[in-house]
């Protein structure tokens, strides 16, 4: 159960994020702020890395894994990028619940590209989460 403590700092911190970017882009570009925010999550990540003297590379990094991280960099960047605007655009509380669509776009992608099972939880609590969404959103 190691996972869900991770997990639950992922949503609390995700939640923290949306408050203090809103405030962090006031009065500034918002693909400024984006960078300013990439540069301090290296130096915090770089911190870790040193601090747990986790800086060994495998012997041999495989094209397809590496091609995917590259991949997903690009995704997080322009998720990113759209975040900070809509946070500049409107307020967080409105901003914020749309972003988590994003738990509902993971499960259909797992399922249909990862192969994971399909069940009656994932449906109900996707179906849920959509229904959050637009409760909140309109």
């Amino acid at each position: 159960m190691n996972w869900v403590f991770f997990a639950v700092g992922s949503a609390f911190f995700a939640g923290l994020t949306a408050i203090l970017g809103k405030l962090g882009v006031e009065g500034m570009n918002s693909n400024l702020a984006t960078f300013i925010r990439t540069i301090v999550i290296l130096l915090v990540t770089t911190g870790v890395i040193s601090v747990r003297n986790e800086w060994q590379l495998p012997q041999h990094i495989a094209a397809k894994p590496f091609t995917f991280l590259v991949l997903s960099g690009i995704a997080t960047g322009l998720s990113w990028l759209c975040y900070y605007r809509a946070l500049q655009l409107a307020p967080a509380s409105w901003v914020a619940p749309i972003d988590k669509l994003s738990v509902v776009i993971a499960i259909i992608l797992g399922v249909f590209i990862l192969g994971e099972p399909l069940s009656l939880k994932l449906v109900v609590g996707s179906i849920l989460i959509l229904s959050g969404v637009l409760v909140l959103a309109l």
